[in-house]
């Protein structure tokens, strides 16, 4: 059944966001002390590009393109403990309402609200345009989330939804984290997306690449270029990705950052620290004007209070 022209362009608007979540994977059972080692491990191997990258700041973006899957990791070091970020990202009871809160701050997410279901929490999220939207323009996922492992140096957390528009597929959020090696009180950090799609999913894809989306840039450098040239960096669906993936892991800073104000003030600064941070890297996140910004997201927070 073809769409409509709105239609249409709501889905290539919900289409970007998509590469913010993505490929659920069927889980093993995780060991905590294996998977710390791993992420340890995974620290030193990475430790020279945390001190020198294209970020400016102790981070690394690392992602691949499939034919029917993309899948984006970033790895970086927090300034916050452990315990912080733990207990406001991975806690069982209240981990899923505070995702909510990172999630809204993103551009392309319109609601999102926590509620409990029989297999533990679950998140109602509305994607949409990077405009002020109607619901009724966007498109509702249902992520479960799932704390999978806990102890006193490591924690990980997946969201996961099986289906979203035009034929995608198998979305997946995973969070994982440890104290950052060395001591003091920072966190070491991994966050992953990725996602499936067919062929609906493909053409709609190159149909936003082609027009709102072409010309857009991620992160990692496509070739070297010539001295004193303008970087060249991946476009297309990575690119996509990457410029996603840095958003996503941008509200999960701005959330936590926020967690030292007094609770009526949180919010403000969530959305001031958030934009101010993409605005540090306006060839592949400027979108919108901040005041544009601001009152659409008070908005949708607003609409977010209650359950839809």
């Amino acid at each position: 059944m073809p769409m409509t022209s709105h239609r249409h362009t709501a889905w290539s608007g919900s289409l970007a966001a998509l590469a913010l979540v993505a490929g659920l994977c069927l889980s093993l059972p995780v060991r905590a002390a294996d998977s710390a080692q791993g992420l340890r491990d995974k620290y030193q191997t990475v430790a020279p590009q945390l001190t020198d990258n294209v970020f400016h700041r102790p981070l690394v973006l690392e992602s691949t393109e499939a034919p029917d899957r993309l899948k984006s990791d970033i790895y970086s070091v927090l300034d916050y403990p452990f315990a912080t970020v733990k207990n406001a990202l991975g806690d069982p009871e209240h981990g899923a309402a505070n995702w909510c809160d990172v999630l809204i701050l993103h551009l392309n997410i319109k609601y999102c609200h926590a509620t409990q279901g029989a297999d533990g929490g679950v998140l109602n999220v509305n994607l949409g345009r990077k405009v002020e939207d109607s619901l009724s323009s966007s498109y509702r996922l249902e992520f479960g989330y799932h704390p999978v492992a806990s102890s006193a140096d490591y924690f990980r957390v997946e969201l996961s939804a099986a289906s979203g528009p035009l034929s995608t597929r198998d979305y997946h959020i995973m969070l994982e984290a440890i104290p950052a090696p060395g001591g003091g009180n920072h966190t070491f950090l991994h966050l992953t997306y990725a996602y499936g799609y067919g062929t609906a999913g493909r053409l709609a894809m190159r149909t936003y690449l082609a027009t709102v989306g072409s010309g857009k840039v991620g992160f990692t450098k496509a070739a070297d270029s010539s001295s004193g040239a303008e970087p060249e960096y991946v476009g297309g669906v990575r690119g996509l990705l990457e410029r996603n993936t840095m958003r996503y892991y941008l509200a999960i800073d701005a959330y936590l950052k926020s967690l030292s104000a007094p609770p009526d003030k949180r919010l403000q600064q969530r959305l001031n620290t958030w934009f101010n941070a993409t605005e540090q890297y306006p060839r592949q996140l400027h979108e919108v004007e901040r005041q544009d910004y601001l009152q659409m997201k008070h908005h949708e927070v607003e609409r977010q209070q209650a359950a839809q």
